[in-house]
């Protein structure tokens, strides 16, 4: 009664496959980590006074961001943001507490972060920009056109600071 027990479980050892590889780390090109330069806890302030705070982590490995706005007015709001090798853009979907949401596409180019809601034929769109600086704070300015373009106005002119710095 033995015999075939123990065949049995030579038969299933000699046939079972290896293990499979692991898959290859995804997302772990430079145009990925164009935005990390945002990653961490801040303080923002516009015209010198605060405004609120925000947490960007990192998620799936450095596949994307995660932002968690908390606005002094007590407004909340979360982005998801990733870059997209098939179209060579960055994406980033953005919804608050307000039921407020934002569609944004651009690239990272001449060391600034441009993501637009721009589309063709439009004529209301935001930008946003976001610009390292060499101090380590980060600058986002935010602009609406109503013309297609033809004209922005500022809708918000942000400074971001490491939080307990």
């Amino acid at each position: 009664m033995k015999r075939p027990i123990i065949a049995t479980l030579l038969g299933l050892l000699v046939g079972a496959r290896a293990p499979a590889a692991p898959p290859a780390p995804a997302c772990t090109d430079k145009p990925h980590h164009q935005f990390d330069f945002w990653i961490g806890d801040w303080q923002v302030t516009a015209a010198g006074k605060p405004v609120g705070t925000n947490r960007i982590d990192a998620l799936l490995d450095g596949c994307a961001l995660l932002e968690n706005w908390v606005g002094a007015g007590g407004v909340r709001g979360h982005s998801l943001n990733f870059y997209d090798p098939a179209r060579g853009r960055w994406h980033q979907t953005w919804i608050d507490s307000t039921g407020s949401s934002l569609l944004l596409d651009g690239q990272f180019k001449d060391g600034k972060m441009v993501l637009s809601s721009a589309q063709p034929g439009q004529r209301a769109a935001d930008r946003i920009t976001w610009t390292p600086n060499a101090d380590g704070s980060v600058r986002q300015l935010w602009e609406h056109t109503d013309d297609g373009g033809k004209s922005w106005s500022v809708a918000f002119d942000g400074l971001y600071r490491r939080a307990g710095k």
